[in-house]
């Protein structure tokens, strides 16, 4: 093999190895796990629902149903871990928070979404939300956010 096939070939496995080390991460955690997982993200979020008024409890300690896995997400150039958490598993479509945490765990931003409940089936949900936005979000990191709960095919 000649000397630039080895150096390519080495270039390519530690650029592999990286993504492959960030991939690890990616998807790991669920929101409820994260602030026992970990002290930073647990006082970054305080620094987040400290300011807030008239939070639910699972809210500010993160700890209602998390079905899916955080992913990793990037918005202008930095990375974020993102996921949702819901208040329960039953009540989901009514009452849940998307949360992103910069890769750092220096940064936290949440959107809470609340549609009324017993709204009949035939209703978009959508159109009945109301959106309570945690940790000052700028118009990208809220896109972000929004993005993140049109993936959910019951949103609509």
């Amino acid at each position: 093999m000649s000397r630039a096939f080895c150096a390519a070939l080495a270039t390519a496995l530690l650029l592999g190895s990286g993504t492959a080390a960030m991939a690890a991460n990616d998807g790991q955690l669920r929101v409820n796990q994260l602030l026992s997982a970990d002290p930073e993200y647990r006082d970054t979020w305080q620094d987040v629902v400290q300011k807030e008024e008239r939070l639910p409890d699972w809210v500010i300690n993160l700890s209602g149903s998390s079905e899916q896995q955080m992913s990793a997400v990037e918005e202008d150039g930095d990375k974020y871990l993102v996921g949702p958490v819901c208040e329960t598993e039953q009540n989901c479509l009514n009452k849940r928070l998307i949360v992103a945490f910069s890769w750092d765990k220096d940064k936290a931003y949440g959107m809470l979404v609340e549609v009324p409940e017993g709204l009949p089936a035939d209703k978009s949900p959508t159109r009945h939300a109301q959106t309570r936005w945690l940790g000052e979000p700028d118009e990208g990191m809220q896109a972000l956010l929004r993005e993140q709960l049109k993936r959910d095919p019951n949103w609509y």
